[in-house]
């Protein structure tokens, strides 16, 4: 079988999973962690204390220097597009941070620039390897349901995240973009339908007052192909004395039945912690971590699983197959329909209209 070389770029909050990921699976010799690249050369000197990899702090000399095969792109939102077409260029897989981009015509961009070169393009929609939703995505298909009318979904953040976990670059997105990405694109794979016209709502506030501005929440009310319609609740300014960090769940209802998921409210409590001032919830299904018999950790949940999704990819790619013969994962154009809904979420809320999705 063959054995893909991955390299990384951006290897911050959530670039760490990916080299957790790209690790375990070179233990299983499904990979090779091969270079990472990110800006901040603390970052790299810090993640280089744990993984080892070629470090660069410019992805052009990373994708000019290494024989890669795959590169995943974990920077902020608006520097994927020049990452993407780079490595189309260099004819290298790539796999890609959600959103896409933050405008329809990067996304197309990006779809061609690959589409050109013949290479992978993936999106890293983790919503869908998550295994409450599969279950949801299986009642749907099999027309338990009925025909979808509407529904609800929610996507909240604790305060810290813009403020403290990203406030140089927070003010560039948006809890539509960082969050409801998710859950538009979610609703969308759950229905098999793409979103028509949008209405939307937001809200500046909390954040622009401790200098951080962007939208605290955005609501927005999306009909999709299929006849249903959604509404999306995002915001990032819940109290540091909510339980979790992340408040998540989706509900539908068809003529049939209806399916609701609390996917932040996993079962699992923890009270009188140390480490933080209120009882917590823990999503285990998302991360979560065991040691092997060599005790090193292996991390798992629909977080992991999303990206070594890639790898499988790539190595089936290695061995022959074609793009079109790969399926079940969330391609480029998956990316644009996301892109589409949330690029008019925002145009409706500076607009004040309804806004059709072309």
């Amino acid at each position: 079988m063959a054995r893909a070389r991955i390299g990384i770029v951006g290897l911050g909050t959530f670039g760490l999973n990916h080299l957790r990921t790209f690790r375990q699976l070179s233990w299983r010799g499904e990979c090779e962690l091969v270079a990472g690249c990110d800006i901040n050369e603390q970052t790299l000197e810090q993640r280089l204390k744990e993984f080892q990899f070629t470090p660069y702090t410019d992805f052009r000399e990373m994708l000019a220097r290494e024989r890669l095969d795959g590169v995943t792109v974990v920077t902020p939102d608006a520097y994927h597009r020049e990452i993407v077409l780079a490595a189309a260029d260099a004819g290298v897989h790539v796999l890609c941070e959600k959103p896409l981009d933050v405008t329809v015509e990067g996304c197309l961009a990006m779809i061609e620039a690959c589409e050109r070169a013949g290479v992978l393009l993936q999106v890293d929609f983790h919503k869908r390897y998550d295994e409450y939703h599969i279950a949801m995505k299986q009642k749907i298909d099999s027309g338990d349901l009925g025909t979808i009318q509407y529904g609800y979904a929610h996507m909240e953040d604790r305060i810290e995240v813009p403020r403290d976990w990203f406030p140089g670059w927070a003010k560039t997105s948006s809890p539509a973009w960082f969050l409801g990405i998710h859950f538009y694109d979610l609703a969308r794979w759950l229905m098999s339908a793409d979103g028509k016209r949008v209405w939307a709502t937001g809200r500046k506030q909390t954040l622009a007052a401790l200098g951080v501005d962007t939208f605290d929440s955005i609501t927005a009310m999306v009909e999709f192909t299929n006849g249903a319609t959604v509404c999306f609740d995002t915001s990032w300014i819940l109290p540091e004395g909510f339980p979790a960090i992340v408040n998540q769940g989706i509900r539908l209802v068809g003529t049939k039945g209806a399916l609701e998921c609390d996917s932040q409210d996993r079962g699992t409590w923890t009270f009188c912690a140390d480490d933080h001032p209120c009882a917590q919830t823990h999503n285990k299904s998302f991360l979560r971590v065991r040691y092997d018999r060599q005790g090193r950790e292996i991390w798992e949940g629909y977080g992991i699983e999303s990206i070594a999704d890639f790898c499988y990819n790539v190595n089936h790619i290695l061995d022959g197959a074609r793009l079109e013969d790969l399926s079940g994962y969330a391609s480029g154009h998956d990316g644009l329909e996301a892109t589409k809904i949330a690029a008019a979420v925002h145009e409706s809320i500076s607009s004040g209209r309804l806004i059709e999705i072309t």
